[in-house]
This record gives C-alpha cells, structure tokens and sequence, in this order.
C-alpha cells in the first residue's frame, strides 16, 4: 500500500496544482474585465432579464445570491441566481456571467439532452459521490487486491460510485461549453457589447469553463488510478 499512496498523492498533488493555476486565472481574469464597464450601462440583473425576454422566456426570476463565482442557475424553481456583483454591476465580466446562466434556463426550456442527463446524475452522485473513494480504500484494505471475497466487492462498489461523479464530470462539460456559446452568440448577435467587450467576456468565459474541464481529467485520472489497484492485483 505504500507504493499506491505515494502514485496517489503524486497524482491529486498534479490534479490539485493545475487546478489551483486555472482558478487563479480565472480569478484574475474576472478582476481584468470587471474594469471593462459596459457601454450599454446594463447590469448583470438587466442583461439575464433581456436575454430571457429574447429567448421568450417569461417564467424564470432572476435574483441575487450571496457570494462570489456563487452564479448559478436552478432548474428546480425556475431561478437564475447571480451573485451580488454581478447582478449590480456594469461590465463585461458581469454580462458574460449573467448571459451563461441565462444560457442553462435556455437549455432548459429547450430540453437540451445533456442537460436532462446532468440533473438525473445530481441524486445519485450527491448520495455517492462523498463515500465512493472511502468504499474502494476500504475493499482493498479488506483484501480487495486477492480479487476476492467482501473486499474485492465493496471496492468494485466504490468504482461504480466514482464512475458516476466522473460521468457527472464529463456531461457538464457540453452543458457549459453549449451554455458558453448560447451567451455569447446572444451578446453578439443583439450587439449587446462592443468588440472589446464582446473580446472581455469570451476570455472569461473560456477560463470559466477551464476549470470543469480540469474537474474532469481529475476525476477520470482518479477513476482509472483506483480501478488499476483493484483490478490491477487480480492475477
């Protein structure tokens, strides 16, 4: 077992720094364009209600959330929740945000397949998610490596329940790039922002969606590493 905790630790440390390096970046690029105030002088409240109206959507509220990055959109009650700064302020940051929120209830209202998918996983992987790791350390340390017995099974249990958080993973990846892409299709097409603004909100946006996708790798590096130790003892 000392051999797999040292390849373990080695490959979250990775995980973990290249995910550390890509919310920096986002942090900082949010910073850069929230000084990029818009020419319109609407507020991230005023373009989420816009971009609904446009898309003839009337029966999802657009309300203001506690936090920062807090933005999201909850399909449940029909609500797009921007966090204080951007529901009140002016820049291209705020409108690229409030226009990808706006984006999911677009999705929603369409019946976007990949976002069907994702909230069918969300019972699921909030029950599994927290205790599939603890299932898979504790089956091979019940003898999982033998390939027999409880262990083997329990830690077969864990991976099913991982491969779901993972699965959940990789669906949210078209759900935010589509989401992306609706927003700033919208915000171009209504010529909402200028170039330069328009150039603001792309970047964010880009950064933004850096961050599911390393949360994705993570979670499949993840998967196959414990699926290796389990299967991987099996002669």
């Amino acid at each position: 077992m000392g051999g797999i905790g040292i390849g373990y630790w080695i490959l979250i440390g990775g995980i973990t720094l290249v995910s550390w390096l890509v919310s920096n970046q986002l942090k900082r690029k949010f910073a850069k364009y929230s000084k990029v105030q818009l020419r319109n002088g609407m507020s991230g409240a005023e373009i989420a209600e816009k971009m609904l109206s446009d898309n003839g959507i009337y029966d999802v509220e657009v309300i203001s959330t506690p936090g920062r990055l807090t933005d999201h959109y909850n399909p449940k009650n029909k609500t797009v929740n921007l966090s204080e700064a951007v529901y009140n302020q002016r820049n291209a940051a705020a409108a690229a945000v409030a226009a990808h929120e706006v984006g999911h209830a677009v999705q929603h209202a369409q019946a976007y397949s990949a976002l069907g998918m994702r909230s069918a996983l969300v019972p699921i992987v909030s029950v599994t998610s927290g205790m599939s790791q603890w299932l898979v350390i504790g089956g091979l340390i019940l003898g999982a490596a033998a390939g027999v017995g409880l262990g083997y099974w329990v830690a077969v249990a864990g991976l099913v329940f991982m491969g779901f958080a993972t699965l959940f993973s990789f669906i949210t990846l078209p759900v935010e790039y589509d989401a992306s892409n609706r927003a700033l299709a919208w915000l171009k097409n209504k010529n909402m922002v200028t170039p330069e603004e328009y150039k603001g909100s792309e970047d964010a946006l880009k950064w933004a969606a850096r961050t599911y996708l390393v949360a994705a790798i993570g979670a499949l590096a993840s998967l196959l590493y414990w699926a290796l130790q389990v299967f991987g003892g099996r002669d």
